[in-house]
């Protein structure tokens, strides 16, 4: 299958295209302005409490004037430009794949050279997230607003978590030998590009181990080294860092753990400037970066999980500050394992993390509807991943019962080869919701081959559904349409014959904004539909009842900017807590009470509604290989630049063979 890397079949009809919508965007862009100065979010409002009241009026009073009359102004060119732009949407392409030119930061072709399925398996990474980059008028009723400046944020932030070596901390104790919750947390965090090792001469008497001395950027090729053993990490687990924590009985450090690190150590000093060294200052209230921030590691202040940047270097420091740090981490990953305890009959790690996982491998994205803020995001995220698929969807009347303005919104992002993508778009859209062509994206990603050159392929699903509620019918409708389609793609991209050697499926993910939960009574078809029976949950018992640890996606949207939540340090903590989830969270909906609960103290059923889906299938794989989840986080990486919370999950593909 060709992938379309332009969104039109020639450079004519390009032309044409930005022509007509050169004529469109003035007007497009002032009525934006109009409607958006009559729709403040909190953070403006409290920002102009120190005003007189009397100003923001003024200010309204002779601005709406001109906006209105360079608006009128500007309809005729708006016209002649939506004649021409309307029919050219039925040679519009479904979505533009964007692969990485810069060959230095390539790294898409060494990584299907890793994993040759010759080990005990491998793991990958997949993430999701409703990113709200509307129009900037549109996505102030969801109180956030700038979407471009929000826009190169988030991609910034992504992948400067993303980028960051991955760390397993193991703790060795008789009540629990399960990996930390700390484990996609970062002892050493390099800015990305920054190819820093930290020497494995940093240990701890009989209480730390450090094993692995490659925690430079996942990009850096030169740092990797083929490990055997089965104490080391997987295949594919590149740059991961393992520290083992010895401890007694009762949980607590003996007094040896507290005896000098050996070895010359010292801490970094401040965080390096981002990669393209912005120097400028953001508009939004998200970018100020605050103590404790720990949202983008290029903030000043160290995070709770990031603990501290330790290089080797010329000279000594005061040994007690670096065990001071080392112990302060310890004691994070005893409170973290005492709060996983409740939860031992779990087969996989699960937390709350301030930031998105290391060596995130897939990243699927909803709610990019912003054309121009989709092009910062994508800059902003071919910093780490090299594959990219954005601009999904139709416009106007095309393949559609009604007329589309904005695309799908959802967006894809890779670290391994894209070989084929569908689209398909939701023919029984309702309400504000069928002015956008949401849909279901299909993807099918390369991933490795086998000695025999059979290629190692995996599927990817991105969805986003009906979002008015009541709709449950529209729901359970486009829930149909998405198994066909997925069963259609499996069928027509998969491949046996003799040239072209049979594939192996190694994974089989669809993830994506769903709108429902499993514990809202009004959920409740939505919850028993089919496809839970071929997908699994990671979060989910059964049909109204989630898992204990699992919490509500959906923030409320009139406390975003609140101190307590507004970085994503403040969030985690707050999101820890029972008390705090029920401030911040939007709670499942019943007959007994309304979806706005800010401030109340009652009862509420679950943690929170959990809209936002990672599920696996076993189903259509290959037969000799397991898949099981590794771990999942909710992540507030992304506090206070959207109303919802990221997912994450690491799936285990084991072959059953042992190392060579």
């Amino acid at each position: 299958m060709v992938l379309y890397t332009s969104p039109f079949p020639n450079s004519f009809l390009s032309v044409l295209h930005s022509f007509s919508w050169g004529l469109i965007f003035p007007c497009y862009w002032l009525a934006d302005r109009l409607v958006g100065s009559f729709v403040p979010t909190t953070y403006e409002k409290r920002q102009r409490a120190d005003d007189p009241c009397y100003f923001h009026a003024l200010c309204i009073i002779i601005t709406t004037p001109i906006y209105l009359a360079l608006l009128v102004a500007s309809l005729p060119f708006a016209l002649i430009g939506f004649l021409l732009w309307s029919p050219l949407q039925s040679a519009r392409r479904p979505y533009i794949y964007s692969r990485l030119k810069d060959k230095n930061h390539a790294n898409g072709a060494t990584l299907l050279t890793e994993w040759k399925a010759a080990g005990s398996g491998k793991s990958f990474c997949f993430g999701s997230a409703n990113v709200c980059l509307l129009p900037d008028s549109l996505a102030r009723f969801n109180n956030v607003f700038n979407t471009q400046a929000r826009a190169k944020e988030i991609g910034r932030r992504i992948r400067n978590g993303a980028s960051r070596p991955q760390i397993k901390i193991y703790i060795d104790s008789p009540t629990n030998t399960s990996i930390s919750a700390a484990s996609f947390s970062s002892l050493v965090s390099p800015q990305a590009g920054d190819n820093r090792t930290v020497n494995a001469g940093i240990k701890r008497t009989t209480s730390m181990e450090y094993k692995g001395d490659n925690c430079g950027s996942n990009n850096g090729e030169e740092n990797r080294e083929d490990k055997g053993g089965s104490g080391e990490p997987h295949e594919g687990e590149e740059n991961a860092c393992i520290v083992r924590i010895n401890g007694e009985e009762n949980g607590h450090m003996s007094d040896t753990e507290t005896d000098t690190v050996n070895g010359q150590a010292r801490a970094s000093g401040p965080a390096e400037p981002s990669l393209e060294g912005d120097a400028e200052i953001s508009k939004t209230p998200n970018h100020k970066q605050k103590e404790g921030d720990s949202g983008s590691l290029d903030s000043c202040s160290a995070s709770r999980e990031s603990l501290v940047k330790v290089r080797v270097g010329d000279g000594t420091v005061d040994q007690s500050t670096v065990n001071n740090k080392l112990l302060y981490k310890a004691s994070i990953m005893k409170k973290t394992s005492v709060r996983k305890k409740k939860h031992t009959d779990e087969t996989f790690d699960h937390e709350i993390s301030a930031f998105f996982p290391a060596n995130l491998d897939f990243l699927c994205l909803q709610e990019v509807f912003d054309k121009r803020a989709a092009e910062k995001l994508k800059e902003q995220l071919h910093h780490y991943f090299e594959y990219i698929v954005y601009d999904v969807g139709v416009y106007s009347c095309r393949s559609c019962c009604s007329f589309k303005f904005v695309n799908s919104g959802l967006l894809f992002a890779s670290r391994y080869p894209v070989m084929d993508a569908a689209y398909h778009c939701y023919p029984n859209g309702r309400g504000m919701d069928s002015l956008a062509s949401k849909g279901a994206l299909f993807l099918k990603v390369q991933v490795g081959s086998t000695p025999q050159d059979q290629r190692i392929v995996g599927y990817i699903s991105c969805t986003h559904l009906q979002a008015i509620a009541g709709d449950t019918t529209v729901r359970c409708e486009q829930l149909d349409m998405l198994q066909d389609w997925l069963s259609e793609f499996r069928k027509s991209t998969s491949s046996s014959s003799t040239a072209n050697p049979e594939e192996l499926v190694a994974f089989d993910v669809l993830c994506g904004d769903l709108n429902f939960d499993n514990c809202s009574s009004e959920d409740k078809l939505e919850q028993q539909h089919s496809l839970f029976t071929h997908y699994k949950d990671p979060c989910r018992v059964g049909p109204g009842e989630d898992k204990p640890w699992a919490i509500g996606t959906l923030l409320d949207p009139e406390g975003l900017y609140d101190e307590e939540v507004c970085t994503p340090d403040n969030l985690q903590k707050v999101l820890e807590s029972e008390e705090g989830r029920k401030g911040y969270l939007v709670y499942p909906t019943s007959k007994n009470h309304s979806s706005s609960q800010k401030g109340r103290k009652a009862s509420l059923k679950g943690n929170g509604r959990r809209i936002d889906y990672m599920l696996y299938t076993e189903e259509g794989l290959y037969l000799e290989w397991k898949v099981e989840v590794e771990e999942f986080s909710f992540i507030t990486q992304l506090a206070g630049l959207t109303d919802h919370l990221p997912v994450a999950m690491r799936l285990m593909v084991s072959t059953g063979e042992d190392d060579p």
